[in-house]
């Protein structure tokens, strides 16, 4: 049954750098602010007990789908769907899997980029001393006024997306290899740095305590349902990028291992930055529950006010940076090999081509934030609509079809060949996850979102 393919775009190198690849698209702006704000206000210790559960029945499950069809398929995510359409003698139709995957992606780039270059522009100021002794209001006005003006968020998303398109363009041992080997260990370090100043602060153990003390009793139904949710978001999967870095994946990988250790250093990761943010938000007085705020209006107060804060606050807005970076550069891949696959393109004219695309369409989010704000299609600008299009009805129902598509319609030979686990109770229980704990859950997750339940 085996119809072994091999990547024109190239293998990673190890198994650790595709970890480091995966992590790194996994690891984005959501993970620095929204899973510790959750956590904290849905159990702490509790929460995180429950939202690892769901990375076990839910996110592993899914990318181990997700990852042994782009290893399978060798390719992007249209045409490896094609490709195992051709191998299973399934409907054509399925393909609509990749089409929709690289489709979710350019939207979320087109303003993620955007958001991203919020905190590159908090780089800037933040070495220029904007926020040094800076009032609440004054570090209010600082961040109206960059939503306000059209040219910079011009300039600073441009800036990200020819950071992100430089990266990809050079491939994949010399691009998202060379990149993820240099960015991870520096996220990571730049984290444990932070991690340490917070614990010289005051209230360092009031932070541990707010993230990691079970308090059952704040756990409620939505409490639940938001683990669920963020534990599919959070793993990139829907969109396509884990299953073309799949692609790359050398046969003698193990699907399921990798998947656990990516799932684990995600959420290694939030906790980090949880443990990093909280004892400083604690430390002066300021409100944890800011969400986005958290980041852009609350935490410049604290880093203009603390000694050192223009050094810290500094390497805070990097870290953003960075992990929004290695999201970027997993986000746009699938278009870009679609492009070289199927048009024949070098990478660097087909990163030209999509990211002056996503540029393109990251202009409309710059000006739903001050020129078209107030024009509004179901009630949301240009922004909520794209953000809520692509994360919250595409994503999921991405991550259902692949659920359906792997059990349902991939003979088992097949995937019992890539995942390289036999037949035993190890694959059993993924199969049995898969086929119906995984679609269940993330068919709740979609009504959930939508507004439904």
């Amino acid at each position: 049954m085996s119809e072994q393919r091999e990547s024109v775009h190239g293998l990673w190198s190890s198994r650790w750098v595709f970890i480091l690849a995966a992590t790194g698209s996994a690891v984005g702006l959501g993970n620095i602010w929204k899973f510790p704000y959750i956590a904290g206000e849905n159990g702490g210790g509790a929460f995180v007990l429950i939202y690892l559960l769901c990375i076990a029945v839910i996110g592993v499950p899914i990318m181990m789908a997700e990852i042994l069809m782009g290893r399978r398929g060798r390719s992007t995510p249209i045409n490896t769907l094609r490709h195992l359409c051709g191998e299973a003698k399934a409907h054509p139709a399925w393909q609509i899997i990749g089409w929709s995957g690289m489709l979710a992606g350019f939207l979320i780039l087109s303003f993620y980029s955007v958001i991203a270059g919020w905190a590159l522009s908090y780089i800037l100021d933040s070495i220029s001393g904007t926020f040094y002794d800076a009032t609440a209001e004054q570090v209010g006005k600082n961040f109206s006024d960059l939503l306000a003006s059209p040219g910079t968020l011009i300039f600073w998303h441009t800036a990200f997306m020819i950071m992100t398109m430089v990266v990809v363009a050079r491939g994949v041992k010399n691009g998202l290899e060379k990149a993820v080997r240099i960015l991870m260990p520096a996220l990571l370090i730049l984290l444990l740095v932070m991690v340490g100043y917070a614990m010289s602060m005051g209230e360092f153990m009031r932070g541990v305590e707010f993230l990691f003390k079970p308090d059952f009793g704040r756990i409620t139904a939505n409490g639940v349902l938001i683990a669920m949710g963020h534990a599919f978001f959070t793993l990139s999967l829907g969109m396509g990028a884990i299953m073309i870095y799949g692609a790359y994946l050398p046969n003698n990988v193990s699907i399921a291992k990798t998947s656990i250790i990516i799932a684990l250093a995600d959420t290694f990761v939030a906790l980090l930055a949880g443990l990093a943010i909280f004892p400083i938000v604690f430390s002066n007085g300021l409100e944890p529950g800011a969400g986005p705020g958290l980041i852009f209006q609350t935490l410049p107060i604290a880093f203009g006010q603390m000694p050192g804060g223009i050094v810290f606050g500094t390497l805070f807005f990097i870290l953003l940076t960075f992990a929004a970076w290695t999201s970027s550069i997993s986000i746009i891949e699938p278009v870009i090999t679609w492009l070289v696959e199927n048009k024949n393109m070098s990478r660097t004219r087909a990163c030209t081509i999509a990211g002056g695309l996503t540029w393109l369409a990251g202009l409309g989010t710059v000006l739903s934030f001050n020129v078209t704000a107030d024009v509004k299609l179901f009630d949301k600008t240009f922004f909520d609509l794209v953000d809520y299009l692509a994360s919250n009805i595409m994503l999921p129902l991405g991550g259902l079809l692949m659920s359906i598509f792997v059990v349902w319609v991939l003979p088992k030979v097949i995937t019992a060949e890539e995942l390289n686990i036999g037949q035993g109770a190890g694959f059993k229980l993924w199969f049995f996850l898969l086929k119906f704990v995984a679609p269940i859950a993330v068919i709740i997750i979609f009504l959930n979102v939508i507004g439904i339940i």
